[in-house]
């Protein structure tokens, strides 16, 4: 066989291991759990080796995006890959009305504990449901 051959044949036999490794690499989705504590809501994830400076959470009317990237410091080759990917995004429904911009949240030892005051249903909402 000629050169030019070879090298084609070596780039698809490349292609086709970067193409075989990509579903070893499963998307990462952290678990969600929400807490009614009367007053509030309390979000709680489990985002083990990830880094508040990487992390982001965003309102968005009825929903709460979040998303996050860890950095690993593994060094060589990588051999095998069990644990899910480096970077998420989630959006999540709020399971009850939330008062706007009151999300206070911590990230430590790997959880995220995001807490939101719920919002209060005004005299003119218990009305209205009683006709």
């Amino acid at each position: 066989m000629n050169e030019p051959v070879l090298a084609r044949l070596n780039t698809l036999m490349h292609l086709r291991e970067e193409v075989e490794n990509l579903g070893a690499a499963f998307p990462w989705e952290p678990a969600v759990d929400w807490l009614d504590q009367g007053t509030h809501l309390v979000l709680v994830m489990d985002l083990p080796g990830l880094q508040p400076e990487h992390l982001e959470l965003r309102e968005e009317g009825d929903d709460l995006m979040i998303a996050g990237e860890r950095h690993s410091a593994l060094t060589g080759e990588l051999l095998s890959r069990e644990r899910p990917g480096d970077r998420f995004s989630r959006t999540l429904r709020f399971p009850d009305a939330v008062l706007p911009g009151s999300g206070q949240a911590t990230l430590q030892s790997g959880v995220l504990n995001v807490r939101f005051e719920k919002r209060k249903k005004t005299l003119h909402q218990l009305e209205a449901g009683r006709e």
